[in-house]
């Protein structure tokens, strides 16, 4: 029998090169040239560029939200900033002829591909890195060697990514997350910002400024889809993919942790289990959960659902709420929980578009809420709860009091009659504090009731606003921001 013949280098080296076509016409291909940049783009510019620091850039986030196009959007920025076009080099690990080929033997094929063995600063990309063994312990190694080098890594395996990176990483990567789209990126995406004006309104002692529509109406409807579809750039723009989201997202997605990426770096045997309880997630986002109740629909046993549910959140497919009492203090054991889609558009993937009639949709409208809180990071979100009552959305600050208090509505009936509201006046009682958020479906008002100020917003408009105030709150945390952090009263 004939001898098996290794990949000859020649070969990877043609792939190389066809790889990275801006170094013969200085230029990135088509379609990325053309399409609109995420608003994260300038963040994620400015930290690669950032070459008084050595570290590795590691772009992490769930799959199908642009992190390949935003790279080859960075390489075509680079070019036209002066980097010669020569000196960065894209690879995509996930392709074949690269198996079992260390990182420095590829950067090694990347030199000699552009006949360049000197020391002229460069940029190298690694993407889809996870299909790479050990890629972490390489990549820190690298860093550190050669200094002329920019190493810039992504992968959609974000779980896996964020738990190799923070183990071997530390002070060599800095991590730079992109999440699914905000609305106000849906909305930028869409070329619809100019539906947006910024309002200045005062109340008495209250002076605030919003933004807000002269046609809620229109905005509305923008909103219902980017609750359905709007979660990922490529969906926005495929009306075929719009009429069957289900495949696209389900095949490309969440099969793909679920069946794959998770199980991979866990050790997860029955897939179907996992399957089981992340479609009874999905379809109840927003709710209240647990354990027994999840065991009951899921037909997952308690302890078992407890490690699922650490891996759903570590894969960014989940976001867990935990309760604070009527006090703002925590309970010591964490017995019930509201878990929360951190892309409102799977629901739709999973089961069908949903209608703002749905007695379910006063959920999904909170769950891209939540949403947008997640763009901000490691954000100190609980709902509150006590026998009788229950609060939304509380942010707490580190002495276990509320800085904002928030009542998700998809309704104007209350905007006439706050009163109703009687478990969020009796927090906001309890806590001492006199301005309370509320949502409505398109109306922008104060209204008084005893000692409460309410503040009701659109959620349209809340929603936007929370992501329009994340940008500047990731690149300064100190920015100051209405949203998050509200005068007292």
């Amino acid at each position: 029998m004939a001898a098996l013949r290794p990949v000859s280098e020649e070969l990877i080296i043609k792939r190389i090169r066809l790889e990275n076509p801006w170094w013969d016409t200085g230029k990135i291909p088509k379609p990325y040239d053309s399409l609109r940049r995420r608003l994260y783009f300038d963040q994620l510019y400015q930290q690669i560029t950032l070459l008084s620091v050595r570290r590795a850039t590691v772009l992490m986030g769930p799959r199908r939200v642009g992190k390949t196009v935003m790279l080859y959007q960075v390489i075509g920025r680079l070019i036209a900033d002066g980097v010669p076009p020569r000196n960065i080099c894209y690879l995509s690990i996930d392709a074949p002829i690269y198996n079992n080929i260390s990182l420095e033997e590829l950067l090694a094929l990347c030199k000699r591909a552009v006949n360049d063995q000197n020391s002229a600063q460069m940029y190298v990309i690694f993407d889809e890195i996870q299909y790479l063994k050990n890629w972490e312990v390489h990549l820190k190694s690298m860093v550190d060697f050669y200094q002329e080098v920019r190493f810039v890594v992504s992968g959609s395996a974000a779980a896996a990514l964020k738990l190799k990176s923070n183990e071997s990483g530390a002070g060599r990567f800095t991590e730079f997350m992109l999440p699914p789209l905000t609305f106000q990126e849906y909305l930028h995406l869409r070329d619809l910002t100019y539906l947006m004006r910024m309002e200045r309104y005062r109340w008495f002692d209250l002076d605030f400024s919003f933004d807000v529509t002269d046609d809620w109406d229109t905005l509305n409807e923008h909103f219902i889809s980017y609750i359905n579809f709007g979660g990922y750039p490529e969906v926005l723009f495929n009306e075929a993919i719009q009429q069957d989201p289900g495949r696209f997202i389900r095949s490309d997605i969440i099969d793909k942790v679920l069946l794959r990426d998770l199980p991979s770096l866990y050790g997860i045997r029955d897939v179907q289990e996992l399957n089981s309880l992340f479609n009874v997630i999905a379809y109840n986002s927003g709710n209240e959960f647990n354990l027994e109740s999840l065991s009951q629909e899921s037909g997952v046993d308690k302890l078992t659902i407890r490690k699922y549910l650490e891996y759903l959140e570590a894969a960014f497919l989940i976001k867990i709420l935990y309760p604070v009492g009527i006090n703002t203090r925590r309970f010591q054991r964490d017995s019930r929980f509201k878990i929360y889609l951190t892309n409102p558009s799977m629901r739709c993937a999973l089961f069908a578009p949903i209608a703002p009639t749905d007695d379910h949709f006063g959920h999904m409208v909170e769950t891209a809420i939540v949403a947008q809180w997640l763009h901000r990071g490691n954000v100190p979100l609980h709902f509150a709860a006590w026998p009788g009552g229950e609060v939304d959305l509380v942010m707490v600050t580190a002495t276990q009091t509320p800085q904002f208090i928030v009542e998700v509505k998809w309704s104007n009936q209350f905007v006439k009659n706050p009163g109703k509201l009687k478990s969020l006046i009796k927090y906001a009682n309890e806590n001492k504090k006199t301005l309370v958020w509320v949502t409505s479906i398109d109306k922008v008002t104060f209204q008084g009731h005893n000692n409460i100020r309410f503040l009701f917003l659109p959620a349209a408009s809340y929603c936007y606003s929370i992501g329009k105030n994340s940008l500047p709150q990731k690149m300064d945390p100190n920015s100051n921001n209405i949203l998050s952090q509200p005068p007292e009263i």
